[in-house]
């Protein structure tokens, strides 16, 4: 035999010896594996329904503030055209819905949901909406969230 030939042989002797031990699980290993597959699959099922639950939750959890007054408003920002320059004109009307909600709820404390925010900047820094309409909503503690108006 060449020193090829006794290479290989040398090679694929350990490989079959691997494959043999792997290829031959007990009896015992089968019935463990049949076990754990039985145990996890229903707790499995289990903890999928439980995960869905807490994101239904955390959506209403949303709308489950205490709301001492809800309003909607149209809020038109013709003046961020006229009077800003295009470079600054989104900037501007998120700064007006925020002083225009506050004046009206009379709040200090304003947040801007991030749909309005999108709105706002749908269609870039130049251009904005000409009017936007709004749901602002007043919690126990005096802090207003802003959102969009719902459809009716």
């Amino acid at each position: 035999m060449s020193e090829s030939e006794k290479k290989e042989e040398a090679l694929s002797e350990p490989e079959a010896v691997v494959e043999e031990e792997v290829a031959t699980p007990t009896e015992e290993t089968v019935s463990e594996e049949i076990e754990t597959e039985a145990v996890t699959e229903p707790e499995a099922a289990q903890g999928k329904a439980e995960e869905v639950e807490p994101e239904a939750e955390e959506k209403e959890g949303e709308e489950e503030i205490e709301v001492v007054e809800e309003k909607v408003y149209t809020i038109s920002l013709r003046h961020v055209w006229v009077v800003t320059p295009r470079g600054k004109r989104a900037p501007r009307a998120v700064r007006d819905v925020r002083a225009f909600v506050s004046r009206h709820m009379k709040a200090e404390e304003v947040a801007i949901s991030d749909e309005i925010n999108s709105a706002i900047w749908s269609r870039g820094i130049n251009k904005p909406p000409r009017k936007i309409t709004v749901r602002a909503v007043k919690d126990k503690e005096g802090k207003v969230i802003v959102y969009p108006a719902k459809a009716a």
